[in-house]
């Protein structure tokens, strides 16, 4: 084995598992920084932890590879917190910190804490590298567990307060895999008797209905699903990190189901007599908390790649082990074709068209403030065919996942699992892994002021995102939860869930963006078409009004 130093092995190992991007908060593993130069892997350095997990997040859902983040001791903490929507969101994120030496331990060292346990709860593995000489079995344990089966992140604290425990030098097995530079590393089948069962009862039942989970999206699933969809005509409903997966202007599809969520598919899911889970967890968000389809009535098929999954919500009449592209596959060749045109599929398109119909006032709306509907209608109508629209939680996920249909299969939409202020962050992660893909954020101000600081980042890169705020100067969404806590009669002189009205715009254009302030819905089609024009960042910042609230799910 060659003898080398644990920084250039580092380095050599990202390039040779494929990896564009680095996100860090300084100092961590400089050395090994030092040791890219030349290589083709960008040094990103964040304003905050958090942020460059997120962009890590970001990286790795859009280019499929796994995404790494770094940050030092000090800030391990901050690292782990970003670590929760990569986990909730089954994305390989790969976070690396420093950690306690053992000469050191127990001294009261400056800025030490044991930050190790804080990861557990966040990631698929967790270890500590306390020499050299483990980096590399580690490092590539690392990427298989990222990016086999389920994909989450991983952890290693690196021993040292920015890991210095790595750079001596010794002898290190330069062996890599870059099979597990990508995911899903493999494609397991599911047992060939249960692909003819679950064939078997998606033919016979007369109101089945398909319920596309992020499983489809990791995998790359998404023509197999339209295939089957057409074949069987059965309806689709996604998950929202599923969206777009099946076109949302495709007669079967019915659009995103659960809490974040159109009428239309509720129903559609409620009603029907077998209900498809691919690649779904069947958690609370995908079902508003298993009302829909009801949990005691519904009769369920489940295809995933984690065994210990199938049945977790439902009992399922079938379940399907393996990896939902390869799975997809094997039904397309047992199951026979249905005939178009049937009650069921009219059934759906009817409540699908009274839906629109409900909604197109509230999407064509004049009215000044804006409405959020008519701020999605017009980034719907100018979203370019192979866009990225990333979109941060609350209201800025039920928003933009209910008003904004992605129509080409060459969009993409990645959502905040629940983590406010993952928006800017990550569109910035997405647009380093698809360069020449445009890339629009939709948030909130509230969204927004988390980590507006990385319009920096994004300028001193040159990556140049779109960003559009709901500007309602507020957090409307806790509305009624202040409402029903004070009795509605709050006495500080403004509601506790408001903010001063700050034109944004300003702020982004003193940090050097380019950027427009809309108070007018007729302006916002030109701004966003002069905003994805611009040769920097842009921030359009959209006056909307603080009264309008998403309406809650339909539940029956």
């Amino acid at each position: 084995m060659p003898a080398m130093t644990g920084s250039r092995y580092f380095a050599e190992a990202l390039q040779a598992y494929g990896v564009t991007h680095f996100f860090f908060v300084p100092t961590i593993l400089t050395p090994a920084l030092a040791e890219m130069e030349g290589k083709p892997i960008t040094r990103v350095m964040a304003h905050s932890e958090k942020a460059a997990a997120y962009m890590a997040d970001g990286y790795a859902r859009l280019s499929h590879r796994p995404g790494l983040c770094g940050a030092q001791t000090i800030g391990a903490a901050n690292l782990a917190a970003g670590l929760r929507d990569p986990f909730l969101a089954c994305s390989p994120v790969i976070a690396l910190t420093g950690g306690r030496s053992p000469e050191h331990k127990y001294r009261h060292v400056y800025q030490e804490i044991d930050d190790f346990a804080l990861f557990t709860p966040l990631c698929k593995w967790n270890v500590i590298v306390d020499s050299p000489r483990r980096l590399p079995d580690l490092l590539r344990q690392a990427f298989r567990s990222a990016t086999t089966g389920c994909p989450q992140p991983v952890h290693l604290e690196i021993a040292g307060n920015f890991g210095q425990a790595v750079e001596a030098e010794d002898e290190l097995d330069v062996r890599f895999e870059p099979q597990f530079g990508q995911y899903p590393a493999f494609r397991p089948l599911a047992d060939s008797r249960h692909v003819e069962q679950a064939a078997r009862l998606l033919h016979e039942c007369q109101r089945p209905i398909l319920v596309a989970g992020g499983g489809v999206t990791a995998s790359s699933a998404q023509s197999e699903l339209v295939a089957l969809a057409e074949k069987l005509q059965i309806p689709v409903a996604t998950s929202l990190n599923a969206k777009g997966a099946i076109a949302e202007n495709h007669p079967l599809s019915v659009g995103v189901v659960g809490s974040y969520s159109r009428r239309c598919a509720n129903q559609a899911v409620a009603e029907a007599d077998l209900v498809f889970y691919v690649g779904s967890r069947t958690g609370s968000q995908v079902t508003n908390s298993w009302k829909v389809p009801p949990l005691q009535a519904a009769r369920v098929i489940q295809l995933d790649i984690e065994g210990q999954e199938l049945g977790r919500n439902y009992p399922n009449e079938v379940s399907l082990c393996g990896d939902a592209k390869a799975v997809l596959r094997q039904l397309l060749e047992v199951v026979p074709r249905k005939p178009g045109d049937s009650p069921w599929c009219q059934r759906v398109v009817d409540l699908v068209n009274e839906w629109r119909r409900f909604v197109a006032p509230l999407r064509n709306s004049d009215a000044i403030p804006i409405r959020p509907e008519r701020i999605c209608k017009e980034i719907e109508a100018i979203l370019p065919e192979n866009a990225v629209l990333v979109s941060d939680t609350g209201h800025a996920g039920i928003w933009t996942g209910t008003h904004i249909e992605l129509r080409s299969p060459k969009q993409s939409y990645l959502r905040a699992a629940g983590s406010l202020g993952w928006g800017v962050p990550a569109a910035i992660g997405a647009k380093c892994a698809a360069p020449d893909r445009p890339v629009i954020c939709f948030t909130g101000d509230g969204g927004f002021y988390y980590h507006f600081a990385e319009l920096e980042t994004a300028l001193r890169y040159g990556i140049k995102i779109v960003v559009v705020i709901n500007n309602n100067r507020s957090l409307n969404q806790e509305t009624e939860i202040f409402a029903e806590a004070y009795g509605g009669k709050q006495t500080a002189g403004f509601e506790m869930w408001q903010f001063r009205d700050v034109n944004l715009a300003e702020v982004a254009r003193a940090m050097g963006c380019w950027s427009e302030r809309i108070e007018t819905p007729g302006e916002i089609r030109p701004a966003l078409e002069r905003a994805l024009a611009a040769d920097q960042p842009a921030v359009l910042d959209v006056v909307s009004d603080l009264g309008i609230l998403a309406p809650p799910p339909w539940e029956g």
